[in-house]
């Protein structure tokens, strides 16, 4: 194996390594798991793989447990950024191909601010897919072991099941998050928000990620979240989320169209040898 070149960056805490697409292919499912854990490896909230092409920019994004996510608005930030620090875009309007659709991105004159165009909230269930027999599901009840919850279901190009509360409890998300997740209902699993209204243009939320756990940050929940909410009528077009990370500046426009602007920071290169990985994968069995 040669020596492997990582980047990494992170937004309002929820960090990922970007790398690229000759880098990968070099590493197993395996591989990119201990990369990923905070104590075997250098630690991420996922890799961002970057496909090397300068006129169409596409972007894989793989979750700490080897799967593969088809949309991440912080991962889209990050790479957005990781394409203007190597001088490929600069501040004007680019767009990124993933899995979960072509998004529009910008880099502020100031660097660290990036806002990316997340394309339309859709609420059918099949768009996550969910196995719900109905248009939309707003405020649909979700059976648990030992409760039914009143959730809402959307699609940014991944899914996410959003999860209206009185008041957020972090305790609370830890413990519904992997329930929802792994719910039946959702055949490719989901994303999971707790959601707290706090005024009109304020909500904050506590999130679960799909293959990721408990997270400090996330672009598509908090645009999930507010489009919920905007969908409930609960909130108005311009919308801050806050996150114990941080927070971010979510906007709509036309039938649902969604925008995202928030920061990114780069912490830090590294180059890595196949030594980094011995003993990982016994520790991760």
């Amino acid at each position: 194996m040669t020596p492997l070149l990582f980047h990494k960056y992170h937004g309002l805490g929820n960090d990922y390594l970007v790398c690229h697409r000759s880098v990968a292919t070099q590493l197993t499912n395996e591989q990119i798991r201990i990369l990923c854990h905070r104590h075997y490896g250098i630690g991420s909230d996922g890799l961002l793989i970057d496909s090397g092409d300068s006129i169409n920019p596409t972007l894989r994004i793989i979750n700490p447990d080897g799967s593969e996510a088809e949309k991440s608005g912080n991962g889209l930030r990050i790479y957005a950024r990781y394409l203007f620090d190597i001088g490929r875009v600069n501040h004007l309007p680019f767009w990124i191909h993933t899995a979960g659709g072509d998004v529009r991105c910008q880099v502020n004159e100031d660097k660290h601010q990036v806002q990316v165009d997340m394309g339309r909230a859709n609420f059918n269930p099949t768009a996550l897919p969910a196995l719900i027999d109905l248009p939309k599901a707003l405020n649909y009840p979700l059976s648990l072991a030992e409760e039914t919850l009143s959730v809402s279901l959307v699609s940014m190009g991944n899914p996410h099941c959003v999860v209206p509360v009185a008041r957020l409890d972090l305790a609370q998300v830890h413990r519904l998050g992997p329930q929802i997740e792994h719910h039946p209902l959702f055949p490719k699993r989901t994303n999971v928000q707790l959601v707290e209204v706090i005024d009109r243009n304020t909500l904050r939320i506590g999130i679960w990620e799909r293959g990721a756990g408990f997270t400090m940050a996330s672009g598509s929940s908090s645009c999930a979240a507010a489009s919920v909410m905007r969908k409930l009528n609960q909130v108005d077009d311009k919308v801050i989320v806050h996150m114990p990370g941080g927070l971010l500046q979510i906007s709509f426009s036309g039938d649902f169209q969604v925008s995202m602007l928030g920061p990114v920071h780069k912490i830090a290169s590294l180059t890595l040898d196949e030594d980094c990985f011995i003993g990982g994968e016994d520790a991760l069995r």
